[in-house]
């Protein structure tokens, strides 16, 4: 096995264990036996558990990125983002939510790494900021970045950008709970998601605008 392979198989399989064990109950040793390799050569690759879980993140946020740069979404630079948006049509963004969304469910190391964190929220202080962080702060910070510059730009109505970030993520954020426990809802929840989506854009969208899905 390639290096690089047998890296990515510690990540994976770590991640598997983390989320089905809780972070603190999984061994390096353990997490050596899924690969099926002896824990002094999983220190050729990394040197703590901890070491492992700061690449299962890293690993997983560029998956993430990697995903939503393919819908042209870019979620470290709002600039083009605030172009990809500007006159975008009520049925694009709806897509766009329905695809990211879908992949947010779907996605094998995004699921486990979310089911991972809530779990550990309730025996770990430091996972649980970092819960907030991934999957809460880093949402409502970049949309209220967005919508701050979609405001100037005269695609919004003048609200205040923080506040029509929460009115946004929150749904989004409970929707993909819902679908967590129950997967049998992704219908209910898709439907939702749809009108959330469309909702919203009429709501806010600045009067005077009009869009190709307006005629």
């Amino acid at each position: 096995m390639k290096q690089e392979d047998t890296r990515q198989m510690i990540l994976t399989q770590a991640l598997r264990l983390f989320s089905e064990n809780g972070y603190d109950a999984v061994s390096v040793g353990e997490i050596a036996a899924a690969v099926g390799i002896k824990a002094p050569s999983l220190y050729n690759h990394f040197r703590s558990k901890q070491a492992i879980f700061d690449a299962v993140i890293e690993d997983t946020r560029r998956r993430y990125e990697d995903f939503t740069g393919q819908l042209s979404v870019h979620l470290s630079d709002i600039e083009r983002d605030v172009r990809e948006f500007t006159g975008i049509t009520e049925d694009a963004l709806a897509d766009k939510v329905r695809q990211i969304f879908l992949f947010t469910l779907n996605d094998e190391n995004v699921r486990r790494l979310r089911k991972m964190l809530t779990i550990e929220q309730f025996r770990s202080r430091e996972l649980s900021e970092l819960y907030t962080r991934r999957f809460v702060d880093s949402l409502t910070e970049y949309h209220a970045g967005l919508f701050r510059r979609l405001i100037e730009t005269g695609e919004l109505r003048g609200e205040d950008p923080g506040t029509l970030a929460l009115m946004y993520t929150a749904p989004i954020l409970t929707l993909t709970g819902v679908c967590d426990r129950q997967p049998e809802l992704l219908g209910d929840c898709l439907s939702r998601l749809d009108a959330h989506v469309r909702l919203f854009y009429r709501t806010f969208r600045k009067r005077g605008i009009y869009h190709e899905a307006d005629f």
